[in-house]
């Protein structure tokens, strides 16, 4: 999966750093890169560049459209929602239940992708 953004350093920072996926490739290797790789598992999300989409794909990339959300699994919604909003990501919806024992919170990345986090309810 590809997510484009149009600032990539902060796109890093949010999935790497806030959310703590592993950063497994990057090129350019030196200077600001146009596409960067980061895992969770065995789930890769290559983050690219809105230039690096129009000059490489010709593609026009619109990010944060409400096309799909990322969804994480998180052992405390809450307690990562709380971590999440005061590192400044921005909330659509903090945490609440949603049936099937789960309880879900809506943000927003730094493009305005929607990422969902989830835990199951605990007794």
């Amino acid at each position: 999966m590809n997510l484009y953004t149009r600032d990539i350093e902060a796109a890093v920072r949010f999935y790497r750093d806030l959310l703590g996926l592993t950063e497994t490739f990057r090129t350019p290797a030196e200077g600001t890169p146009s596409h960067v790789e980061v895992r969770a598992g065995s789930f890769t999300i290559g983050l690219g560049t809105v230039d690096a989409a129009s000059r490489v794909h010709g593609v026009d990339a619109e990010p944060g459209r409400p096309a799909m959300a990322l969804v994480f699994w998180a052992g405390d919604v809450d307690a990562e929602f709380a971590r999440l909003t005061a590192a400044g990501v921005t909330a659509v919806k903090p945490p609440h239940d949603t049936g099937n024992n789960n309880r879900n919170a809506l943000l927003r990345d730094p493009d305005g992708n929607l990422v969902e986090i989830v835990s199951k309810v605990t007794a």
